[in-house]
């Protein structure tokens, strides 16, 4: 009997991995094969929606593609929608032929940068992000929110739960900088003594 998953809110930074899909094999073991990914209806104006789709294309080519294809068309300003966007543009590149990788990847740096001017504040755009950039080769020069983003997050995190993160978030948002070696051993630490609410 095949198991159900619909994917909860767990951004693992596998998007923005313009060039291989290491990141994207590590996430597929964690899954059995009798698991199925289920699609679940699109809205752009539902964040929690977007987090689920986000983790399914992060894991998944086919969900990726509608990810992408449901954000593409996306003009309006919602600061969080366009984070997503963004993010749904990275994921276009990782599975991108060649060729178009860097346009996408420059395309998802644009979208970030107006997401973030237009709510610097918002935890979870700077998580988006600084998935993303966290995992792109250096040499392409587009890594360069990389410590502000990870000094804003760490702060945000430490402050949890005034951090604008809902528990679900800030757990993946801890979880991520520690379990990915991004913060110090004593971040970690200090890290870890944060509850939940």
């Amino acid at each position: 009997m095949r198991k159900l998953l619909l994917i909860p809110f767990l951004l693992l930074g596998v998007t923005s991995n313009a060039l291989n899909n290491k990141h994207l094999h590590s996430i597929s073991r964690r899954f059995a094969p009798h698991q199925t990914f289920i699609l679940l209806p699109m809205s752009p104006s539902n964040p929690a929606a977007l987090r689920r789709h986000y983790e399914q294309a992060a894991a998944n080519k086919e969900a990726g593609e509608k990810f992408y294809d449901l954000l593409h068309g996306y003009k309006g300003q919602e600061a969080l929608v366009l984070g997503y966007k963004a993010a749904s543009e990275a994921i276009k590149a990782r599975d991108a032929s060649m060729l178009n990788k860097l346009t996408y990847v420059q395309q998802a740096a644009r979208t970030f940068e107006q997401a973030v001017t237009l709510d610097p504040t918002n935890a979870e755009i700077r998580f988006l992000r600084f998935s993303v950039e966290s995992n792109l080769p250096p040499f392409l020069g587009l890594s360069k929110h990389v410590d502000e983003d990870k000094a804003f997050l760490v702060a945000a995190a430490l402050q949890h739960p005034r951090s604008g993160l809902d528990d679900e978030a800030f757990r993946t948002v801890r979880g991520f900088l520690v379990d990915r070696g991004h913060v110090s051993e004593a971040q970690a630490a200090q890290l870890s003594q944060v509850k939940s609410s």
